[in-house]
């Protein structure tokens, strides 16, 4: 299969790396580059992208504003809208500007995933525009458990979590045990529904526990 290469354009830098390493892991053919805002994104050095990941809220110019100059540095790549908010309006402007896809990050991280699929059997153009993704169980859609919260050692965890911190470094730092760590991660896990770091990370930003 050829490469697929794409532009992830989030201001977010842990989300980036969230959802790169899930895409990689769905997508192993995949190249992500990185960026943090529009005028980082077109600014690269490469002309072979055919698929942009476009944040709606981004520090300066947003991600609408941002889709044309996204079309003129890449006329025939396919544009994709992420977005924390659903919003009808934000939607129906995005597909008019030139999306070809929009995706609330309330969905799943999965459902980013399948329009990349779709868009690798050709199943999106640049000529669609109609709303893709969802009807998948969610990572970031999946609620937390209203009956309970993290406790604070669990917050503890979480945010050394965020700051990249494996297993072993966070039972330092919190004079805690490996398995105790564990078993703290699995809680956090279960607690947003989540089976993996990254997806817990997306998790935890959507739901504002981490910045």
């Amino acid at each position: 299969m050829l490469d697929l290469h794409l532009l992830l354009i989030d201001d977010h830098a842990m989300f980036r790396a969230g959802l790169s390493q899930l895409i990689h892991m769905s997508l192993p053919h995949a190249r992500v580059s990185q960026a943090a805002s529009v005028g980082q994104g077109v600014a690269l050095d490469d002309d072979r992208i055919q698929v942009v990941l476009l944040d709606v809220k981004l520090n300066g110019a947003s991600g609408l504003e941002g889709i044309a100059s996204v079309k003129r540095r890449w006329p025939k790549a396919v544009v994709v809208m992420l977005s924390s908010q659903d919003a009808p309006e934000t939607r129906r402007l995005a597909l008019a500007r030139g999306a070809a896809a929009f995706v609330s990050k309330a969905e799943t991280a999965e459902a980013i995933v399948s329009v990349l699929e779709q868009v690798c059997a050709g199943e999106i153009s640049t000529s669609d525009q109609a709303r893709t993704g969802g009807g998948a169980k969610s990572a970031m859609s999946k609620k937390p458990a209203k009956e309970r919260l993290l406790t604070p050692r669990q917050r503890e965890v979480l945010t050394l979590l965020h700051e990249g911190l494996p297993n072993k470094l966070i039972a330092r730092r919190l004079d805690l045990s490996d398995n105790t760590v564990r078993r703290h991660l699995q809680d956090i896990f279960e607690y947003f529904g989540v089976d993996s770091r990254a997806e817990a990370l997306i998790a935890a930003r959507h739901h504002a526990l981490v910045d």
